[in-house]
């Protein structure tokens, strides 16, 4: 059973839609308890980096995910939901010497998005259409999914490169489109794959293979070892 967190920020349907249209069980929920028993978990992309915060650690939803992914629950933060897995984010911040705290699951500041490039050439901002994705390495989420393959955007801010990076796009500059705490199945993504067409439904098919094999972790390194190993046949 896969946990959609709700943290009282916008309508959930389109990912809730599709993940049943791939096969997982799913359930919305706003329980902390539900939260920290979940399978898997999938964290939306609705709202802002503080407000989202903020609504997640009144309702204990905070603590209850890093509980969950702490005990071996597959994470897939979408969006929003990607920029809460690092540890702040600029944007909607009141105090610049405090800023509104994530997840903490990946070191590192969300900010803005830059509306020039290094030559001056300007970009819309808000970033919002489609965009190809590029991965270098193999990667269960991405099985069966080409590099160059176009994926759906909408937002104004991008998290920052890491360690944890898997894949990148450009608009204005360079950035993460998707990362992963290394050698765990928590992943981000900051395109919308409910909102992808074929590709964005395979990729939450892919994550749902992912919650089904490896809540201990073991089977999610073998899933890694095949992937690896299929793209050198």
């Amino acid at each position: 059973m896969i946990a959609i967190v709700d943290y009282h920020k916008g309508n959930l349907l389109s990912v809730e839609r599709g993940l049943v249209g791939v096969g997982a069980g799913v359930v919305v929920t706003d329980e902390p308890d539900v939260i920290r028993a979940a399978d898997a978990l999938v964290l939306p992309g609705v709202g802002a980096f503080a407000d989202a915060a903020a609504s997640m650690a009144e309702l204990g939803q905070l603590e209850a995910v890093r509980g969950a992914v702490e005990g071996g629950a597959p994470f897939l933060g979408i969006c929003l939901g990607m920029h809460l897995m690092f540890a702040a984010g600029t944007e909607h911040a009141t105090d610049e010497g405090s800023l509104p705290c994530g997840l903490g699951f990946i070191e590192g500041v969300v900010d803005a998005m830059p509306r020039t490039d290094e030559a001056g050439r300007a970009y819309k901002v808000p970033h919002v259409g489609w965009n190809s994705v590029e991965f270098a390495e193999p990667n269960p989420l991405f099985e069966g999914i080409a590099p160059s393959e176009f994926f759906y955007f909408t937002h104004s801010y991008i998290a920052p490169p890491s360690a944890a990076t898997i894949a990148e796009t450009v608009h204005s500059v360079t950035f993460p489109c998707a990362v992963q705490v290394p050698g765990r199945p928590v992943f981000g993504v900051q395109f919308h794959p409910e909102k992808s067409s074929e590709a964005g439904a395979r990729l939450l098919a892919n994550f749902a293979t992912i919650a089904a094999t490896s809540r201990s972790g073991a089977a999610f390194a073998d899933k890694v070892a095949e992937s690896a190993a299929a793209s050198k046949e």
